[in-house]
């Protein structure tokens, strides 16, 4: 989930937030779909254009996930599709409450589904390790159906208050449970624990570390951290765990799935969880090399990579 602007949770300024995201999706989910489409596809031109500091650092991303093969021409053109990509999520999420989940599901693509499958066979909960890529609430829809049930998730906590309850009410009508990351009555990793220990399966963003206190893995070849807790939730509760990365098809959806990631990394726990946040990394390090326009991270991830300087300032 992205953040929104900052305010106050009581002030003039998070209330006006509020109600211009709210009246943005209503009126996004009124237009037809094509004039949808090529509004937000056209905004997704401009900030290319505006080359802020998003966009510059997710050319900079883009660089390192492309392992530097690009020219200044072609990363260039890579970060403006990237931007059209993300732009196409947002317009998809303000537009699934109206769209029918059975023509999200005809349009949908989950190779690799028989590794859930297999997990389902032996009575075990799944947790779900996705990257920002292609279009997750997609993907949500998708494991509700093949669930037959809702399953749980994280949300990073927006400000102001009534915006994350706006977003945390979108994605539950999509059939998730939300907890918060921060501020819930509960610690997150102890609902999803028990979610997981009732026989609930799980599904988590995990490429960007908002912590700081992540487990170190090699992503693309450089060094960051990722958060631990689905390994340390697999490793726990006995839940086998999986990649998944989403990209985008002409006309819907592609969600990748792997096979079961093992927790084979040692005898001490902390060994065993590091081994398999770097099984998860490589896993994206793969899924997303297929189609890298379709990740949108537009903060950094890796700490020796910092957003490109701007386009006048670069040799």
């Amino acid at each position: 989930m992205s953040r929104a602007p900052a305010g106050s949770a009581d002030g003039l300024p998070a209330r006006l937030t509020d109600l211009g995201y709210a009246a943005g999706w209503q009126a996004v989910q009124r237009l037809p779909e094509p004039v949808a489409r090529g509004a937000f596809d056209a905004a997704g031109r401009l900030a290319a254009r505006r080359e802020g500091r998003g966009t510059r650092q997710l050319r900079a991303n883009l660089r390192v996930a492309t392992r530097g093969e690009l020219d200044e021409d072609e990363l260039r053109d890579l970060t403006g599709r990237g931007l059209r990509s993300y732009a196409r999520y947002w317009q998809e999420a303000f537009r699934l409450p109206r769209l029918d989940p059975a023509r999200v599901l005809r349009d949908t693509e989950a190779p690799g589904g028989e590794h859930l499958t297999a997990a389902r066979d032996r009575t075990r909960p799944a947790i779900v390790a996705l990257p920002h890529s292609g279009n997750w609430d997609a993907a949500g829809i998708w494991f509700v159906d093949w669930l037959g049930g809702p399953f749980m998730t994280v949300a990073e906590r927006l400000r102001p208050e009534s915006l994350y309850e706006r977003f945390v009410a979108f994605r539950e009508t999509l059939g998730m449970r939300v907890v918060p990351l921060t501020g819930g009555p509960r610690p997150s990793a102890a609902v999803l624990r028990e979610w997981l220990e009732s026989g609930g399966s799980v599904c988590l963003l995990v490429d960007r570390d908002l912590s700081g206190a992540g487990v170190p893995v090699d992503f693309f070849g450089r060094r960051t951290t990722m958060p631990g807790g689905p390994a340390l939730l697999a490793a726990q509760t006995g839940a086998s765990l999986h990649s998944a990365v989403s990209r985008f098809s002409d006309t819907g959806w592609v969600h990748d799935i792997g096979p079961e990631i093992p927790l084979d990394g040692g005898p001490r726990l902390r060994d065993r969880v590091g081994s398999a946040m770097q099984g998860l990394a490589d896993a994206f390090t793969a899924g997303i090399a297929q189609r890298p326009e379709d990740w949108h991270v537009l903060g950094p991830i890796w700490p020796d990579v910092p957003p490109d300087p701007p386009a006048g300032e670069r040799r």
